[in-house]
């Protein structure tokens, strides 16, 4: 606490993919169990761990050649990324390279099936994962186990029955505004007729 500078954790050698280097990382967590930085390496395609102890001095590779960009731990300490070139989020087993698709994995789109490039996530207790779907402007909650998703915030999309009704009521409001200056007109037109004879009078 009241410390004015920062200190470098991780990186700080340029940009760059050597081991002691990262290229656009965009989210980090702490690892407690190893006392380490888990890293999401966006533009070297990597995630990478960084021990917390000092004399660090570069990172080591856990999963290599994935699109990623957010990354969560659940309570039984498996990883979660989202993977914005496959349009996925997958959980993984720190130091498993694979793991397996929990949301999306249907290609890009904005079906609730699937992302238009995921990006930052949350998972709780009951592995419910929580998605920015950042193309498709929404937040979408996946429970354990589903084939879709349900969204929770935003990108409320609506049918085509919906747009007709929507356009039907526009133009019964559009239809009563122009009732309502006709009559205004007609009104004016009046009450300008009187004034003129009032004033022949």
């Amino acid at each position: 606490m009241g410390d004015t500078n920062g200190q470098v954790v991780a990186g700080g050698n340029g940009e760059g993919n050597r081991l002691d280097q990262l290229n656009y990382p965009t989210d980090v967590l702490i690892d407690k169990e190893t006392d380490s930085l888990i890293i999401c390496d966006r533009n070297n395609r990597r995630v990478v761990r960084w021990s917390r102890r000092s004399g660090t001095t570069q990172g080591e590779i856990l999963i290599n050649n994935i699109g990623g960009w957010g990354l969560a731990v659940d309570d039984q300490r498996y990883l979660h990324i989202s993977d914005y070139d496959k349009d996925e989020v997958r959980r993984c087993q720190i130091g498993d390279k694979n793991g397996t698709i929990v949301a999306g994995g249907n290609g890009k789109g904005a079906s609730l099936n699937q992302f238009n490039y995921p990006a930052y996530l949350f998972v709780d207790q009951q592995q419910t994962v929580y998605v920015s779907d950042k193309d498709n402007h929404r937040v979408m909650k996946w429970n354990k186990g589903a084939k879709e998703g349900i969204v929770v915030a935003g990108g409320q999309e609506s049918t085509v029955e919906e747009q007709k009704q929507q356009i039907i009521e526009l133009e019964d409001e559009l239809q009563t505004a122009e009732d309502a200056r006709l009559r205004c007109e007609v009104n004016i037109g009046a009450l300008k007729q009187q004034m003129e004879k009032h004033a022949h009078e």
